[in-house]
């Protein structure tokens, strides 16, 4: 005979820190018959705020994720506890967009084709024509909506309705070259990522590696970050560097930032699909 068939949820919730915390979810869990598989803890000695992340494992039949939610409710709210809870197997869908540069885009289309990068594709989105042909090569929609300088708000207006009929969990702007209204930033907030050159704030702006190579940096790095309303200051998810030797070229530089850029957004990316990301003000926890 076969084992019988488990499901898995992500238990993602932060509350005041206080006594028995643990004690009580873990308790809970055990009463129905699940198993933690996974487990993430911190306490915020400044803001004495608990912040957690479970991966629970059951038997389909015994825990459904609704019972799972109806029944969890008054445990949370003892604990004044701010909490979500997902189901582990279904993939989160994600829309990207981009403009010109094509690297970020290529590698993240890779990772999702060869299951790398579990998520659902329902299409791409670009203020530019240039990319269709690789997109559709990946046998994906690709939609162009232009962003005319004279009126951006029709543009985005377009991409928001895009966007919204596409119903992502999240977006990913691989390397977007249009700064997101706060309208929208503020619709899907803390569902949209960003990769940005660099740590921020440094070298902002236009020729980020031409400004680079005029300082004599050693270090060059890109982070990844959720999109907020002000300009590329939303809470940093994933950072990483490359160093830099004197002789290198801006040629050299921007083909070594691509290789940093890919990796940290496709680490960022993953981060956000599995739930291991919580928000604190303009900081993030990050169980990885």
């Amino acid at each position: 005979m076969s084992d019988p068939e488990k499901v898995s949820f992500r238990l993602v919730a932060s509350c005041p820190d206080q006594a028995g915390i643990v004690a009580k979810v873990s308790g809970f869990i055990a009463s129905r018959n699940a198993s933690i598989v996974e487990a993430g803890q911190y306490e915020d000695p400044r803001t004495r705020t608990f912040f957690m992340r479970y991966v629970v494992s059951a038997l389909d039949h015994d825990f459904s994720l609704a019972a799972f939610s109806s029944e969890f409710e008054p445990v949370a709210k003892s604990l004044q506890m701010q909490w979500r809870i997902a189901n582990a197997s279904e993939k989160q869908r994600a829309v990207i967009l981009v403009s010109k540069f094509d690297h970020c885009l290529a590698y993240l289309l890779h990772r999702w084709r060869v299951g790398d990068l579990p998520f659902e594709l329902p299409c791409v989105i670009s203020n530019h024509d240039s990319l269709r042909n690789l997109v559709e090569w990946y046998d994906v929609p690709f939609h162009h909506i232009p962003i005319d300088k004279a009126n951006k708000q029709a543009g985005f207006q377009a991409t928001a309705d895009k966007i919204e009929e596409a119903a992502p969990d999240v977006i990913v702007l691989a390397r977007y070259m249009q700064i997101f209204p706060p309208w929208l930033c503020s619709k899907y907030r803390h569902r949209v990522i960003n990769i940005h050159h660099s740590f921020l704030p440094s070298f902002v702006g236009a020729r980020p590696y031409h400004q680079a190579e005029k300082r004599g940096v050693k270090l060059i790095g890109a982070t990844c970050h959720y999109v907020t309303e002000e300009l590329d200051a939303g809470p940093i998810i994933e950072q990483d560097i490359v160093r830099i030797k004197h002789n290198d070229t801006i040629a050299d530089m921007m083909r070594q930032g691509k290789d940093v850029e890919n990796r940290v957004l496709s680490i960022g990316l993953r981060y956000h699909l599995e739930d291991r990301i919580l928000v604190q003000g303009n900081k993030t926890i990050v169980f990885d």
